[in-house]
């Protein structure tokens, strides 16, 4: 589903983690935090895996504001 290795690839997990949960998709982060040059990944499973390519692509058209404005509301 998603993976990376660069210098923010937990936090890039964690936001796609969080946004995947907050519309019911089932996922999880694998990667430790303890060796940044080991890939972080989020994983799905395979029947939710479309559904979450898109939730993912919708948040990534809406930008860091949509995101900014969502996490408000959920406080």
């Amino acid at each position: 589903m998603f993976s990376s290795s660069t210098h923010d690839a937990e936090l890039e997990a964690d936001n796609i983690h969080a946004l995947l949960d907050a519309n019911g998709i089932t996922n999880i982060i694998i990667g430790p935090s303890v060796l940044p040059i080991v890939e972080f990944q989020v994983q799905v499973p395979r029947a939710q895996l479309e559904e979450a390519r898109k939730v993912i692509a919708e948040a990534e058209a809406a930008g860091p504001e949509a995101a900014a404005e969502a996490e408000k509301e959920t406080e």
